[in-house]
């Protein structure tokens, strides 16, 4: 070995532990992460993370009830009652009465929210990017296939 040269390096105590890490501690790691970076990136939209995880509900549903909406986003039906009235006074959202049930209000998004919400699509998928950076998109769909799995599997 020449004096440029450096030994090969040793896995270290940090790398094994690191490898041994539970999955479970690697996802909520990941989680907390993907939150603040998703914070900071909307956040000059004038959104909160609840906003867009209730705008992205809405999208794909078409129509949801409030606890719905609250049961998608991962939060109370009283926080999403909250998220609800401020999307609807920036008319995101629009409100209506169930034909089939009295006493519930079906929510959707109107033209401006889904503008709002492609804004923040972008944001977000910067994030991604990096995220998925070095990751053949192969495997980057089978990890996806994986996570659903996952969610579908605690969702019960």
């Amino acid at each position: 070995m020449s004096k440029n040269q450096k030994p090969a390096a040793e896995p270290t105590a940090a790398r094994t532990r690191r490898s041994s890490l539970r999955l479970t501690y690697v996802i909520g790691s990941l989680d907390r992460i993907l939150r603040r970076r998703m914070t900071e990136a909307l956040a000059p939209l004038g959104l909160t993370l609840a906003q867009f995880t209730a705008l992205s509900v809405l999208e794909a549903k078409g129509q949801a009830s409030n606890a719905q909406v609250a049961e998608r986003s991962f939060i109370t039906p009283q926080s999403a009652n909250e998220v609800m009235n401020a999307m609807a006074s920036r008319n995101w959202v629009s409100r209506e009465p169930d034909p089939t049930h009295g006493r519930i209000v079906l929510l959707q998004l109107t033209d401006e929210g889904r503008a709002v919400l492609r804004e923040c699509e972008l944001a977000v998928k910067a994030i991604e990017k990096q995220m998925m950076e070095g990751i053949e998109l192969d495997v980057a769909g089978a990890l996806q296939t994986h996570l659903e799995t996952f969610v579908r599997n605690l969702r019960g």
